[in-house]
C-alpha cells in the first residue's frame, strides 16, 4: 500500500509547480502588453518604409548602390532569431526546424549563421555549422540602436562580399496562441513589384541620393521589427505554455488528492479490521 507521507508530499510539489507557472503565466502576460504595443507601433513604419522602397527602387538602376547587388554566388547566411530561454512551447523547435530545412535545402551552397537567442546557440554549436557571430541576451532590453549595429555589420559583410545572400528567420506574432515562422531575404534588398501604374513623387535632392540613406535604415528597420515580433511571440508562446501547465497541474491536484483520500480510507480500513480481530482473539 502507497505511503501517505509520499503521496502528499507529490501533493504538495505539484502544487508549488502550479503556483510558479502560474507566477511566469502573469510576467508573461504583463511583458506581452508591453512587447504588443512595440510591434504596433513599428509595423506601420516598417510597411510604410517597404512601399516607399518599392516606388524608390522603382525608378532607379539596381548598380546605384552595393545593397542591391545580385550576385551568383552561393554563400548564404543565416540570421536565426531564438529566445534566451524555454518553457515556451514550440517557440524555440520551430526555428530551429526552419533553419534546418533551410540548410537542408541549401546543401551545394556555403552556409553561415547568426544566432540571436541562447537557446539557438546550445542547439547549433554543438553541431556542424559555421556560426559566423551570435548575440545573447537580446531578449532583456532590446533597442533600436542594436538593430542599427547589428545592421551594419551585416551590411558590411554583404558588400565585402563575404556572403551573398542573407535570410531573416524569426517567429511573426499573430495571436497569443499563434505565431507564424517566417523566412524572409533582408539583402539583396529584393522590392515588391508595385506595377506599371506608379505614383509620381518629387525627390529632393534625387533619387540617388536618398537611395543610399534609405537602404540601410529599411534594412534596420526590418531587423528591428524581427526582433519586436520574435518578442511578443516568445511571451505569447510562454503564456499559453504556462497556463496549459498551470491547467495540468491542477488535474494532477485532484487526481492525487482523490488518490490520497481514498489511501487513506483503505488505511483506516485495514486498521479497523485489525483492532476487530484483536477484540475477537481476546474473546476467544
Amino acid at each position: 500500500m502507497p505511503n501517505l507521507r509520499d503521496v502528499k508530499q507529490r501533493i504538495r510539489s505539484v502544487k508549488n509547480t502550479e503556483q510558479m507557472t502560474k507566477a511566469m503565466k502573469l510576467v508573461s502576460a504583463s511583458k506581452l502588453r508591453k512587447a504588443q504595443r512595440a510591434i504596433q507601433t513599428a509595423r506601420p513604419y516598417a510597411h510604410k518604409m517597404r512601399d516607399v522602397m518599392n516606388h524608390l527602387v522603382a525608378r532607379c538602376h539596381k548598380d546605384l548602390h552595393p545593397l542591391l547587388d545580385h550576385r551568383e554566388g552561393n554563400r548564404v547566411l543565416l540570421v536565426v532569431i531564438t529566445a534566451d530561454r524555454g518553457l515556451c512551447g514550440g517557440f524555440n523547435s520551430n526555428i530551429v526546424k526552419m533553419a534546418q530545412q533551410l540548410i537542408t535545402e541549401n546543401v551545394d551552397r556555403d552556409i553561415s549563421l547568426f544566432i540571436a537567442g541562447k537557446k539557438g546557440m546550445d542547439f547549433f554549436q554543438n553541431r556542424p555549422y559555421r556560426i559566423e557571430d551570435k548575440y545573447l541576451g537580446w531578449t532583456k532590453d532590446f533597442e533600436y540602436l542594436k538593430a542599427v549595429e547589428i545592421g551594419e555589420m551585416l551590411a558590411q559583410l554583404f558588400i565585402e562580399k563575404k556572403t551573398d545572400r542573407i535570410y531573416l528567420v524569426y517567429n511573426e506574432f499573430k495571436s497569443i496562441i499563434q505565431q507564424e515562422v517566417i523566412r524572409e531575404q533582408l539583402l539583396p534588398i529584393v522590392p515588391e513589384e508595385v506595377g506599371s501604374d506608379l505614383t509620381d513623387y518629387i525627390f529632393e535632392p534625387d533619387e540617388e541620393t536618398i537611395l543610399a540613406d534609405l537602404l540601410k535604415r529599411y534594412m534596420t528597420t526590418q531587423i528591428y521589427r524581427a526582433f519586436l515580433e520574435s518578442s511578443a511571440s516568445e511571451h505569447g508562446a510562454r503564456m499559453t505554455a504556462m497556463d496549459a501547465a498551470s491547467r495540468n497541474a491542477k488535474e494532477m491536484i485532484g487526481e492525487l488528492t482523490l488518490f490520497y483520500n481514498r489511501t487513506r480510507q483503505a488505511h483506516i480500513t485495514k486498521e479497523l479490521i485489525e483492532i476487530v480481530n484483536g477484540a475477537e482473539a481476546l474473546k476467544g
